[in-house]
């Protein structure tokens, strides 16, 4: 799965979830984008770099749908700078490939386009166009040393790294031994103290979720994964549909300090 296959996967979710009226993100055929239209571009780095950009239809400015009494570019600015955040983290997921975003700015405009998209709401549409230049780091990693690149003999070689490995902070691996208690969450009810006090062996309580949704995995109060709950060995475990992004998941270390 391509970078931007993911992105469009997250992108579709979050607009659905941040947005007013829960727009539904669609492909489109690609048509120019009206004067007042704006974007963002990130560039990433890792085992996926490149850039990539988001140019968005400037009719958006005029609506209400990243929240009332917001500044509209603000607001969107920061949405899809959460796109791309959380597309790293999706891209880990599923194919196991570390990606990080080093830079995300403004931009007037792309000369190029790759996927259209439309955001619709009802009986409104907006356009949004897509740029991907991200490629894999390999292609780029295979280009043979200039003069200046060379490292001279009396250097050592560089140790083989290890596969999929990418370096972390040295105040992070310091934490990466800490055990934290995670459990399971089938769902949740609000009752009224008398009705906890009269609960009594064979009743029932009804949860808030049904039971082919997914089950949430907590650590410290924060949910870090979803998945299905499955039977190993006799026991009770868990098979992980999906997680949150590394920045999300690292909320939960930063909360017991």
């Amino acid at each position: 799965m391509s970078y931007i296959d993911c992105w469009v996967r997250v992108a579709s979710d979050l607009f659905a979830q941040a947005l007013a009226g829960e727009p539904e993100l669609l492909e489109a055929l690609p048509k120019p984008l009206a004067a007042g239209s704006f974007g963002f571009a990130a560039t990433l780095a890792g085992d996926e770099e490149g850039r990539f950009s988001i140019l968005l239809d400037g009719g958006l400015l005029e609506t209400s749908l990243a929240g009332e009494g917001l500044d509209q570019k603000t607001a969107w600015m920061e949405l899809a700078r959460e796109t791309v955040e959380a597309t790293a983290g999706e891209l880990l997921a599923r194919v196991g490939k570390q990606t990080r975003v080093e830079k995300f700015e403004e931009i007037a405009g792309e000369a190029q386009v790759s996927r259209a998209f439309q955001l619709r709401s009802g009986e409104r549409s907006w356009t949004i166009l897509v740029r991907d230049q991200v490629r894999a780091r390999d292609s780029a990693a295979a280009q043979t040393p200039t003069a200046e690149t060379q490292p001279s003999q009396d250097a050592p070689e560089p140790g083989p790294a290890a596969p999929g490995a990418a370096p972390l902070s040295p105040g992070l691996e310091l934490l990466l031994d800490i055990e934290l208690e995670a459990s399971l969450r089938f769902g949740s009810r609000e009752m009224p103290l008398g009705e906890i006090l009269d609960l009594g062996p064979g009743d029932v309580v009804q949860l808030d979720r049904h039971i082919s949704d997914p089950v949430d995995l907590i650590v410290s109060d924060k949910i870090v994964a979803r998945g299905e709950v499955v039977l190993v060995n006799g026991n009770f475990g868990l098979r992980v549909t999906e997680v949150a992004a590394p920045q999300k998941r690292l909320e939960s270390i930063r909360c017991l300090f």
